[in-house]
């Protein structure tokens, strides 16, 4: 690992933030949420069982072939319907299975929210206006809109990177969710689970903290003055 890397890889350590980078920006004027990995717990292997099931082969094989390709992307950016995309799956898992079941599995990848999460925003919404900002698809998005409504009411809205046509970490799609909420990028705190999209989010301006547990987010609220208990 060169130092690049090294100084990459502490810059990103879960729950990680420069001091002086922190302070320096303008007061949180508002909280910006990921779904998948922060407020909803998920597992691609429960999909990956499921496909294999429903196509008689091993869930390795599914897992491995895999990818967030060209296609996954502009399915998340609503640039192509799910039967599109579920042909490029057919192609690239090698299985023909049909469209039910590629939406069968896919919604089969929630597990539940996240422990402590609920509790969290409960308090934060009383203080500032909370945001979400998900990367999903049509179909995603009308299974946990439904199975989590009462996790995700503390949120003013949602944005949703194929109605967007924007999906993260791309800095534009964080310019474009800010002025949706009615903020400048440097009002907001991000929290995200991965760190290309934290990147894409402080590229924008926002402030951003990468997510490895419930801790990190408690940290950082605790920062701008919440106190969330554990």
């Amino acid at each position: 690992m060169d130092a690049t890397s090294e100084m990459t890889a502490a810059m990103w350590k879960p729950g990680r933030m420069d001091e002086a980078y922190f302070y320096e920006l303008p007061p949180v004027r508002a909280l910006l949420f990921d779904l998948g990995g922060v407020v909803i717990n998920f597992d691609f292997g429960r999909a990956f069982q499921l496909w294999a099931s429903r196509a008689g082969c091993d869930p390795r094989l599914i897992a491995e072939r895999f990818c967030l390709d060209d296609s996954y992307e502009q399915h998340e950016r609503g640039e192509i319907p799910g039967s599109s995309y579920f042909a490029a799956l057919r192609h690239s898992l090698g299985i023909d299975i049909s469209d039910d079941d590629f939406i069968a599995g896919w919604n089969d990848v929630y597990l539940g929210p996240v422990p402590g999460m609920s509790e969290v925003l409960s308090v934060a919404q009383r203080h500032l206006p909370l945001f979400a900002f998900t990367n999903s698809n049509p179909t995603h998005k009308s299974a946990w809109e439904i199975l989590y409504a009462n996790e995700l009411r503390p949120f003013q809205q949602i944005f949703v990177s194929s109605d967007l046509g924007f999906r993260k970490p791309d800095p534009e799609a964080f310019y474009l969710v800010a002025r949706r909420m009615g903020f400048e990028p440097g009002e907001v705190l991000f929290f995200d689970d991965t760190p290309g999209n934290v990147d894409g989010a402080r590229t924008a301006g926002m402030q951003s903290v990468l997510v490895g547990s419930m801790r990190d987010v408690r940290r950082a609220l605790s920062r701008i003055g919440l106190e969330v208990e554990a």
